[in-house]
């Protein structure tokens, strides 16, 4: 195969020189980077009209999730607002609920949107389909808990990046499967979803250093997989899998042309309009995994994040706060 590759926008490429780049994840490189990889919420909330609550919810197996809840301050909010629930990225091996979680808090500035964030368990020290249905049961505690949050149950936004964007897709298809509760939409970026790590894409960005690459990606999956064979995967945890994508709430997939995700991410998206569903898909030229996460200030990152918020505003009211 051809190891040609799209190149990367000439402004990213720029700021990209100057980050220290690896090809390879190992356990000792995992346990010097987990401590670097969320930043201080403090410094996100400064100058912002926000209250913070912090709260536990049980796992499957009694284990406390930790869930931060962003919510308008002062708001003369009448009417019960949209939520966005956001699971952070971070190859399902790092991370926190913080991290990239200036992404949804825009969208709390936007439309005086409640965002809540999930802490879910980590491989390799969680496994299987622990870390989805954390997310999975912090869903439930939202809904069963709308008239405390002053959300509207009938506007639940699932949201995240990368392996948040992955668990995003999970949880979308557990609520779909048993039935409960409803979700307005399900919004992924870059989302991490497919474990075979074999596609076109995945290959273009092996054999090399970048942010996120085919040997850190299946670094990331093998954590996660644990002892599981490809034939006892569930759909849940590698939501390429699910035969069905019929019966799935409006999605917003985005995607870099330069990383190894854009194959995988646009057949979900092709998979959703064959079966009758409504996506929209936006492929980045020359966009690197997380790039608009990692440089907000720059040109590309800064329309793909106004082209997001552009979707939720048709779906959603401007914050009748504003």
């Amino acid at each position: 195969m051809t190891t040609a590759r799209p190149s990367l926008d000439p402004e990213l490429h720029e700021l990209l020189a100057d980050m220290p780049l690896m090809s390879q994840l190992s356990p000792e490189v995992l346990a010097q980077v987990r401590p670097f990889s969320s930043m201080p919420v403090e410094l996100l909330l400064e100058g912002r009209a926000i209250d913070r609550r912090e709260v536990t919810v049980a796992s499957s197996d009694g284990t406390p999730i930790p869930l931060s809840v962003f919510s308008p301050a002062n708001s003369d909010r009448t009417a019960a607002a949209p939520c966005v629930y956001w699971m952070h990225g971070g190859g399902m091996v790092m991370g926190d609920r913080f991290s990239q979680i200036d992404i949804p808090l825009e969208w709390l500035d936007e439309f005086g949107a409640v965002v809540v964030s999930v802490d879910y368990r980590l491989a390799p020290e969680s496994t299987g389909t622990i870390p989805v249905d954390d997310c999975y049961q912090g869903l439930l505690w939202i809904a069963d808990h709308a008239a405390e949050l002053g959300i509207d149950p009938a506007r639940i936004i699932v949201a995240g990046a990368s392996a948040g964007g992955g668990l995003a897709a999970g949880v979308t298809l557990l609520a779909r499967d048993r039935g409960t509760p409803p979700i307005a939409a399900q919004v992924l970026i870059g989302p991490m979803l497919d474990h075979r790590n074999t596609t076109t894409s995945s290959l273009q960005y092996s054999n090399g250093p970048g942010v996120w690459t085919r040997e850190m990606n299946g670094f990331g999956w093998r954590c996660l997989l644990g002892d599981l064979t490809d034939d006892e995967v569930p759909a849940y945890v590698s939501p390429a899998l699910a035969d069905d994508l019929a019966g799935l709430p409006t999605t917003y997939i985005d995607t870099g042309s330069a990383e190894v995700f854009r194959d995988e991410d646009t057949d979900y998206a092709t998979r959703i309009w064959a079966a009758g569903g409504q996506a929209e898909l936006h492929v980045w030229a020359g966009g690197f995994h997380g790039f608009d996460a990692l440089y907000p200030q720059a040109h590309i990152s800064a329309t793909a994040r106004r082209t997001r918020t552009d979707w939720l505003a048709r779906l959603l009211p401007t914050n009748p706060a504003a």
